[in-house]
């Protein structure tokens, strides 16, 4: 079998997306010895190429122009004419972007319908445009992949695609996220971004769903009940301003959080898994997720996660989390004290997440995957 990937998203490992291609690849290289992989990938210029790509996979780089028109180019027209050029029995676009017409059977992961759900992502014509134009695709494919079953019932209700057409296919924590790590280089990586001895941790996106403001009201109790001690800190890319609904400094200065909640900005992959490590409890307040991979990170980090019932986020981390309503700042509050003052339950979540967190792997997702490719290929 020969499967050509689109490749986006490959040289973004700090994306969803980006992490979801190179993982499936470079476990299809590792475990299927029977499996040809191209990967396609889109150069806007002559130095454009993908990094870390295993020697036995196959790339095909397509000329691209840049920006948001040349991104929809690649994915309607570049990459379904490389896949005829190489000679592929199947495409798979990694995310939701796949072509209206493919000279090949097509199978699209889907991992969520946050763009077309929430109201706060098609504000512009542009955007309304892009949901439209990969909703139809999406309906023309061959088979869906998508990361939950809660995904897949959005699916279902929001492109009316049959549920015979798609397949749920659970993610995976890399195996780089481990309660046990060197202790020189965790010092290093805590000296690098200057990080307390004890914090509560946000790491992820500050888009509106993502709910942050909701727990940094959370956090007031904390900070209430427990004084200065565990200081909040918000990983990942802080936002610019006028780019989300809320301004989260002005949030941050009301609710008199300072002088305790600290921006730690972009971090580096590589020091993700100490990040998480060092924490004393993970913070997952999201309203919607297709799958809850970081809370998920956090538990094979060996630390406490407070989530909520979202259920995207409650079928994954099942009863290994404390759960609460994202719309309840007060439970949440309550939730983020109890794991970072209580012993007993601190050390039961511990214990609850590692049993959890054993239940995923990559080596099913790739298998799974595979599997869904063969069946597409055996009904035609």
């Amino acid at each position: 079998m020969h499967v050509a990937i689109n490749g986006f998203f490959w040289n973004q490992p700090n994306t969803g997306s980006g992490q979801y291609t190179r993982q499936l690849v470079y476990h299809f290289n590792r475990l299927i010895s029977d499996l040809d992989v191209t990967l396609v990938f889109p150069a806007v210029n002559d130095q454009d190429q993908p990094e870390e790509v295993p020697p036995s996979v196959n790339v095909k780089r397509v000329a691209m122009r840049p920006g948001h028109l040349g991104k929809v180019l690649f994915e309607q027209r570049g990459f379904p004419k490389a896949c005829k050029e190489v000679g592929a029995d199947l495409a798979h676009i990694p995310y939701w972007g796949s072509p209206l017409r493919s000279p090949v059977p097509t199978v699209v992961t889907v991992h969520d319908l946050i763009t077309l759900i929430m109201p706060e992502y098609h504000q512009s014509a542009a955007a309304r445009l892009y949901t439209a134009l990969v909703s139809a695709s999406a309906r023309g494919a061959n088979h869906i992949l998508t990361d939950s079953n809660a995904s897949k019932e959005d699916i279902i209700k929001h492109l009316e695609i049959p549920a015979e057409k798609i397949t749920t296919v659970y993610l995976a924590p890399s195996p780089d996220f481990s309660p046990e790590g060197n202790f020189l280089l965790d010092m290093a990586v805590k000296q690098k971004y200057d990080l307390p001895d004890f914090y509560s941790l946000y790491l992820g996106g500050y888009n509106h769903h993502k709910n942050v403001h909701t727990m940094l009201v959370a956090y007031t109790y904390v900070l209430s009940a427990l004084g200065s001690d565990y200081p909040l800190i918000l990983a990942g890319k802080k936002p610019e301003p006028g780019t989300t609904l809320i301004d989260y400094d002005e949030l941050i200065e009301k609710l008199g959080l300072t002088e305790h909640v600290r921006w730690l900005g972009y971090i580096d992959e590589a020091d993700k898994p100490v990040i998480y490590r060092e924490a004393m409890n993970f913070v997952f307040p999201s309203r919607y997720e297709g799958f809850g991979l970081p809370p998920l990170e956090a538990m094979a980090s060996g630390v406490p996660v407070v989530a909520t019932d979202a259920p995207g986020i409650s079928e994954i981390v099942g009863d290994a989390a404390m759960a609460v309503d994202p719309d309840n700042e007060k439970r949440m509050g309550g939730a983020m004290i109890a794991t970072l003052h209580q012993d007993s339950l601190r050390d039961d979540l511990i214990e609850r997440g590692k049993k959890r967190v054993a239940e995923f792997s990559w080596e099913k997702t790739a298998g799974q995957t595979v599997a869904v490719y063969a069946d597409v290929l055996e009904s035609l």
